[in-house]
């Protein structure tokens, strides 16, 4: 790649239940809060609305909050679930958050990634798929300014038009993608960026380069145009100074994580995983390259590896976010991230070693001309006081 990597993170949020929620979401601020500081340069927030572990509904209502604690970090729903949305009212609240953050929102979209959403909602899963699709399409439309008429089975737009176009004219759109191809499909169709939310997982891992290709050959098929450092890949990672430390960390949090992907969510991870068995969910999720449990070495390698699969590059990778460890340890592991393993993939510190190996090969050269230049200011100072005393 000849491109510098981003950072950031896929926060669904994963909350144990059983715990404070307002206190859950008061400390989700604090990390995007976080994370500005440490230099991170995105965070996607998600859309859920059952099942009591991803607790936020509404993301752009999080956003806007986030938006006003942080600096320069880009802010995207993680994603909206456009079903669940008329799109005309989805892209007027975008634009307004385009012009509250000056520029730092971008949309996510998806079909909605739990049953029970939509089965609350009426909504048949088989649809979904299609549904997002139109949607996206009036979606953009609008957003690039046009006046749109279009009437489907579920919703009516009668010569609807933005009465604001987004902060700066344009607003970065990405599609959620996970094994099925219907997200390249819907990416390259439409030309935006593309979210593999499952990205470490082993049949996301195996499917990097052909969701790609089918990019790209739908991207020719309608005469848009994609680019791989609008791909984004997630994935899990927790990091310490020791793999044995990681492992203790994530005693904390991870059991309840493994529990509600195998027994609640719509995409069971590790079945082969004990719950109640620290070492062998680790193992399990080391083992299938799903996660990093260990130290910025082994995250650096995680994301080479991902670099390697992808065929050709990604833009940016994105922790999945999750409660695994307690604050300090989690906090700790996002700072081991960004000074040891962010600047492997920005050409951040590639400078400073250079000059310090130009400084250390030439040490004798600098040494013994200031040496010289020492000796020199005694003589000088010994001869001027021997003259005073002449005089």
């Amino acid at each position: 790649m000849d491109w510098p990597l981003r950072f950031g993170i896929f926060l669904a949020p994963f909350h144990p239940t059983g715990q404070n929620p307002t206190l859950a979401l008061q400390r989700d601020l604090e990390l995007i809060e976080h994370l500005d500081a440490l230099g991170y340069d995105e965070a996607w927030i998600g859309e859920h609305h059952s099942a009591g572990f991803e607790i936020i509904a509404s993301p752009e209502v999080f956003i806007a909050a986030a938006a006003e604690r942080t600096q320069r970090i880009r802010l995207g729903t993680g994603v909206s679930s456009l079903p669940y949305h008329h799109p005309f009212m989805l892209a007027d609240r975008m634009v307004q958050l385009s012009h509250l953050t000056r520029g730092r929102a971008m949309l996510g979209c998806g079909p909605g990634a739990l049953p029970s959403d939509a089965y609350m909602m009426g909504i048949e899963p088989t649809r979904q798929r299609e549904m997002m699709e139109e949607a996206i399409e009036v979606i953009l439309q609008l957003l690039d300014g046009q006046i749109v008429t279009k009437e489907t089975d579920w919703f009516t737009c009668q010569e609807a038009r933005l009465q604001l176009l987004p902060y700066g004219g344009s607003m970065e759109v990405a599609v959620a993608a996970q094994v099925s191809p219907a997200g390249p499909r819907a990416a390259g169709r439409f030309g935006t960026g593309l979210l593999s939310i499952g990205a470490t997982s082993q049949g996301g891992f195996d499917v990097l380069g052909h969701h790609w290709t089918v990019m790209e050959e739908r991207s020719a098929e309608f005469g848009t145009t994609v680019d791989r450092r609008d791909w984004r890949l997630v994935g899990p990672m927790h990091l310490a100074t020791t793999e044995e430390q990681a492992r203790k960390d994530v005693a904390y949090g991870i059991g309840d994580w493994m529990n509600y992907f195998q027994n609640v969510a719509a995409l069971p991870l590790a079945a082969e995983a004990d719950p109640n068995d620290v070492d062998s969910m680790c193992d399990a999720m080391i083992k299938s390259g799903m996660a990093v449990i260990g130290t910025p070495d082994q995250a650096a390698d995680q994301i080479q590896r991902l670099v390697d699969q992808s065929a050709g590059g990604f833009g940016a990778f994105l922790f999945m976010a999750n409660d695994w460890a307690d604050e300090t340890a989690k906090r700790r592991s996002y700072e081991l991230f960004a000074q040891y393993v962010m600047p492997q993939f920005q050409g951040s510190a590639g400078k400073a070693a250079e000059s310090m190996a130009w400084a250390r090969d030439n040490r004798p050269t600098f040494i013994g001309g200031a040496t010289t230049a020492v000796i020199k200011a005694i003589t000088d100072h010994q001869a001027e006081q021997a003259a005073k005393t002449e005089a």
